[in-house]
């Protein structure tokens, strides 16, 4: 497929943006930073509209220009591009930038006719995250269905384009994929990073004791770029296990005690359900913390 990826200069985008390389797509990035990958790219501001529409319906490499066939189109839009979460620039400025480029990339797929749209959503949207003090979850695990009702600017940002999102496939019915995506970890992050957490569970507290490998995620939007007809959806997009060393049992004692279970656990399953997206995509992820610390 041909895809048009925003954001992907940044941490998840680089590694998704190889994932589909590898599988054989035809990617595009868009950003306001060269990637460093061997990609074409184009440098545009998303925030601006006219760049959108116009990056997504011109020429992106010479080779294009040699069939003498046009400008050719897009079977997808993956779009990435955000501030990443709250206290890097001002709280209104993270709100508007993340709201106003993903309306521009969504308005710009559908006007191009682009037919599917898959967009990054984030685990804040839960509320737990940014929340000053602690926010404990509804019930746990966290599925697609728990309220989104977050207190931070970033999450805020994230549940409005999620009504955007829905808006333009009740409007166009055009397929559009939300992936609330958990915490972003490279493969050399579980060694650097992982033996804190076994030492002290507790500050995974604000990311549900979850997480999602880059290369994983990487996956999941190709599963979503070869499953179409699906219409509207949210998918949470983690691993199967939990990213502390304690088993299901204790992290409730020690951290959910009085939050409804709505399932019996595995030992080690992940607080941050995925099987929707298991089970209407085929996610299948492949990587694990335990395969680098044991």
């Amino acid at each position: 497929m041909r895809v048009f990826f925003t954001g992907g200069s940044g941490k998840a985008g680089k590694h998704a943006i190889a994932y589909l390389q590898g599988q054989g797509h035809h990617v595009v990035n868009a950003d306001l930073t060269p990637s460093g990958l061997a990609v074409p790219e184009l440098l545009i501001d998303l925030c601006d509209a006219g760049q959108v529409i116009g990056a997504m319906s011109q020429f992106v490499d010479f080779y294009q220009l040699d069939t003498g066939d046009g400008v050719p189109k897009y079977d997808a839009v993956v779009h990435f591009a955000a501030v990443p979460r709250v206290m890097i620039g001002t709280d209104g400025e993270c709100f508007r930038q993340n709201t106003l480029t993903t309306y521009n990339v969504i308005e710009a797929a559908v006007k191009l006719g682009i037919p599917k749209v898959i967009f990054a959503s984030s685990e804040t949207t839960y509320g737990v995250c940014f929340a000053d003090g602690e926010v404990k979850p509804q019930y746990i695990p966290i599925d697609e269905d728990h309220p989104t009702v977050p207190h931070d600017s970033y999450a805020m940002s994230k549940v409005c384009n999620e009504v955007t999102a829905k808006s333009f496939h009740a409007r166009t019915g055009i397929d559009i994929y939300g992936l609330r995506i958990n915490h972003v970890t490279e493969p050399h992050e579980y060694a650097e990073n992982f033996p804190a957490y076994m030492d002290d569970p507790a500050c995974r507290r604000r990311n549900i004791f979850a997480y999602i490998d880059a290369r994983d995620l990487g996956h999941m939007v190709d599963c979503c770029l070869k499953t179409d007809g699906l219409g509207y959806q949210v998918f949470n997009v983690s691993n199967s296990d939990a990213s502390v060393g304690i088993s299901s049992d204790e992290v409730v004692a020690r951290f959910y005690q009085g939050v409804p279970v709505k399932r019996q656990m595995r030992p080690d399953e992940t607080f941050y359900a995925n099987d929707k997206a298991k089970q209407m995509v085929g996610f299948a992820p492949k990587h694990s913390w335990r395969d680098v610390l044991g």
